[in-house]
Formats: structure tokens, sequence, C-alpha cells
């Protein structure tokens, strides 16, 4: 299997609630990272480790497949 028919592939349900649970860490954290009030140090360096934890979990979770679909309904 390729990366393209790994990602065309059907998610299972919980790497989908998963994948979103990270985008969203990734997205808020970013958001707090770039505010322009002035934070302490490491609420920013926190922030920034989480965003890239946030998108790894995504990207690893779409990457997931199903193997148990019968052949025919792929």
């Amino acid at each position: 299997m390729n990366i393209l028919q790994r990602i065309n592939s059907p998610t299972p349900l919980f790497f989908k609630k998963l994948r979103n649970i990270g985008l969203a860490l990734a997205g808020i954290t970013t958001a707090i990272a770039a505010s322009p009030v002035a934070l302490p140090v490491f609420v920013v360096t926190l922030a920034g480790y989480a965003a890239v934890a946030g998108g790894v979990i995504g990207a690893v979770s779409q990457l997931a497949t199903d193997t148990n679909i019968p052949e025919k309904d792929k």
C-alpha cells in the first residue's frame, strides 16, 4: 500500500476523533503562542510543544487505516 492509497483509505472512528482533537490542540496552542498579549515564557514554550504534539497526533491519526473492511467495500 503506497502513501496515497493509505491516505485515501477509510480511517477508523477512534482515529477520526483523535485526529480532530490533535488538530484542535494544534490550533488553540498556536493561537496562544502567537497572541499579542505578553504571556510568561513557560506558557509560550508549553504552547509550542503542545502545538507540535497536536500536529503529530493529527498526522499519525490520518494515516491509520481500517483493515477489517471487505475488499468489495473499498
